[in-house]
């Protein structure tokens, strides 16, 4: 099943190809040359879907994959496999050829952009590479501004001030994914810090650590740790390690039978009173209180 390919013809398939001789036109336009949309469309649930472009296009090819799994394979080499939420960019010139997983085709939304303005935004946002994952709610966004694209060449496909237009609108569309991909991967290196210092927290449970440690440790500034941890923890660095220290008391209070002094001193606090006052706090009872009560 897998030779089998089907080039189109897609149930509610939305499809759109610019004659050549209009994108002539439009090359020698002043304010649509440098980036101009000359194919667009969707393909959902598109089985048996199958491109190859031996010596590639004009066009750089946007490829957007918003249910199943497909693949493409850029200059001959390794196939990248694309899935859900999914984008990924052949660059102009580029021999490529790509298809849909039979087993679970793709539904696609693509776009092909032409003029000397496409590289840069492409460049500029990192979308040149490794295929970009997308979180599931920009996908509301995303076919807001593809059907605004489709819709306004399909209405007006031979005016020139359409086409302006057109080109402006997909320039925000573009920068918007550009945004959107770039804020993800910020989002991505804030979640492995944030591991690693949680990490390094849980490894040194038994002592104290201090801010500037910690921040060394991970490679960041202090400032910059306390931002992660407020923004994805709601607590500052140091409060949510206490707060760390309570949670592993609690499991010691649960499951053995240490002393309240044996469980401070494990957990690098030396006045059991203290020790006593910061889990009321955070724990709502007293660690002798918190241990007579039934669980589970």
């Amino acid at each position: 099943m897998e030779n089998i390919r089907k080039r189109d013809g897609f149930d509610s398939e939305k499809l759109f190809v610019l004659p050549d001789y209009v994108q002539e036109e439009l090359v020698e336009h002043a304010l649509i040359k440098d980036f101009f949309v000359t194919d667009i469309g969707f393909f959902p649930d598109a089985k048996y879907h199958f491109r190859e472009r031996q010596s590639g296009t004009k066009s750089h090819i946007f490829i957007y994959c918003s249910n199943g799994e497909g693949w493409v394979e850029l200059n001959k080499g390794p196939k990248q496999i694309i899935l859900k939420n999914t984008l990924i960019v052949i660059p102009s010139e580029t021999p490529h050829c790509y298809g849909s997983k039979d087993s679970n085709p793709w539904s696609i939304y693509w776009f092909h952009l032409r003029g000397k303005h496409v590289s840069h935004f492409i460049e500029s946002f990192g979308l040149n590479g490794e295929p970009l994952q997308f979180p599931s709610n920009f996908f509301t966004k995303f076919t807001e501004l593809f059907d605004q694209c489709y819709n306004m060449l399909i209405d007006k496909p031979y005016s020139k001030v359409h086409h302006i237009h057109v080109s402006q609108t997909m320039r925000y569309f573009l920068s918007t994914i550009g945004i959107t991909s770039l804020r993800s991967q910020q989002e991505e290196k804030r979640e492995h810090y944030l591991e690693s210092a949680i990490q390094y927290m849980i490894d040194h449970l038994h002592t104290t650590i201090k801010l500037s440690t910690l921040a060394k440790f991970i490679g960041l500034s202090k400032q910059h740790v306390i931002y992660i941890f407020k923004k994805e923890t709601g607590f500052p660095p140091i409060d949510y390690f206490i707060r760390l220290k309570m949670q592993r008391a609690c499991e010691m209070l649960d499951l053995t039978d240490m002393s309240i002094k044996e469980i401070c001193n494990s957990l690098g606090i030396t006045d059991p009173y203290y020790f006593s006052r910061l889990f009321k706090k955070i724990m709502g009872s007293s660690p002798t209180a918190y241990r007579k009560e039934q669980k589970g």
